[in-house]
């Protein structure tokens, strides 16, 4: 640590932890909304015996944030928000925040780390990050999926009422329903996204492309400055 300046020291992996899981809950803030259309568009069809849910119809995003706010208003866009900041808290935290961790530990036994194991971390935490935050997931979903077509109308009074009530109607295993698809899901995009960003950041990193006397010296070359 002698020498380096506090720039160039790196963060832990508290730091990292709570970062990740800190910068998907702002990024939860603004499209939580789209987060709700898309659950709304998936579920379209299932409530066919509902007599006032089946008058219901969405037709694409705009169309099914509009026909929310018209016919139960703005505020139920966010329905399920606290579920979902817990989920990204729970989530993205693991996921994100402890990959070069997991990364290290797989590639410990060489000096460079191969794609190989970077896929491997990549699984691993985003295995390990839908395991843990299933239950968010779920009750997030419920919340999401809830139409509001009479006032009052609520199944859950809260969202740790919705932890209590599906734990007690549904057992335990009703929190972490869809675990399975849902890791094998998060399994690809993890792999595809972080291990893609970590090759592409070694990359610039090691060719300095970004530093000041690289942006200097390309600056002649037509079409790049």
């Amino acid at each position: 640590m002698v020498g380096l300046r506090p720039t160039d020291v790196p963060p832990t992996a508290a730091v990292k932890f709570v970062g990740a899981g800190a910068a998907a809950c702002i990024a939860d803030l603004f499209t939580f909304p789209l987060d709700t259309a898309k659950v709304r568009l998936q579920i379209q069809g299932e409530s066919k015996s509902g007599k006032n849910v089946k008058t219901i119809q969405y037709k694409g995003v705009f169309g099914t944030l509009a026909t929310i706010v018209k016919t139960e208003g703005a505020i139920c866009l966010y329905n399920g928000l606290v579920a979902g900041l817990q989920r990204q808290m729970s989530f993205a935290s693991v996921r994100i925040g402890l990959y070069d961790s997991v990364k290290q530990f797989y590639c410990s036994h060489s000096e460079n780390s191969g794609v190989g194991c970077r896929l491997l971390a990549g699984c691993t935490t985003g295995a390990l990050a839908v395991t843990f935050a299933q239950p968010t997931d779920v009750v997030k979903v419920r919340f999401q999926a809830h139409v509001k077509v009479i006032h009052g109308d609520r199944r859950y009074n809260g969202t740790m009422d919705a932890y209590k009530t599906i734990a007690k109607e549904e057992g335990m295993r009703g929190l972490w329903k869809g675990t399975l698809p849902n890791i094998t899901r998060n399994v690809i995009v993890n792999c595809a996204e972080l291990v893609t960003y970590d090759l592409i950041k070694e990359a610039l990193l090691k060719h300095t492309l970004l530093t000041a006397s690289c942006l200097r010296s390309c600056a002649w070359v037509p079409g790049i400055l």
